[in-house]
């Protein structure tokens, strides 16, 4: 199930954060996050008080999140969008997380198709998001869903990560279920 984000879900959205950390310590990056810095329990609690905060819970357990907004960083000004759109018209999918434990599981995929949903709901026309050139399994599974890339850029990452990013979209239509 995935449902808005309660207080008391914050604590396991920052432990799922730790978990990538420590895989990610053994594993290599995928990401390219850095603990400490971003993701972290704030980034949670910022995203739950602006009410964008979303988790996937499965027997009571949190194993995955993801921000919802409509927050394009500036950015994505200098992105060749294929689907022009108002702002107001476009869900971005921010800091999508799945427990490393749960990984395989299709997860991810139900998150991305959440923010589909969502996008289709609110009437928007466009789902777009940013990612770091390196990772591959996201750029997959984004592209595997129907999203096209749209460009690369540098950019800070929320002002505290410089890194290269891939920019990808999909155009959102009400005949098109969400895969």
């Amino acid at each position: 199930m995935i449902r808005k984000a309660t207080i008391e879900d914050i604590p396991a959205v920052a432990q799922s954060y730790q978990e990538l950390f420590r895989h990610e310590a053994v594993h290599g990056s995928t990401t390219n996050w850095a603990e400490g810095l971003y993701p972290t329990k704030d980034t949670a609690a910022q995203a739950f008080d602006a009410n964008t905060l979303y988790v996937l819970e499965e027997t009571g357990a949190v194993y995955g999140s993801v921000i919802l907004d409509q927050t394009q960083p500036p950015e994505y000004g200098e992105i060749d969008w294929a689907y022009p759109a108002e702002p107001a018209k476009v869900v971005v999918i921010h800091t999508l997380c799945i427990c490393p434990s749960q990984a395989g599981k299709g997860y991810g995929r139900q998150m991305v198709s959440f923010a589909l949903e969502k996008a289709l709901q609110l009437g928007c026309k466009a789902v777009r998001l940013d990612t770091w050139e390196g990772n591959h399994p996201a750029a997959s599974l984004y592209e595997s869903m129907g999203f096209r890339l749209a460009g690369s850029a540098p950019m800070c990452l929320h002002g505290v990560i410089q890194e290269q990013q891939i920019f990808l979209e999909r155009e959102v239509k009400c005949d098109d279920p969400a895969e």
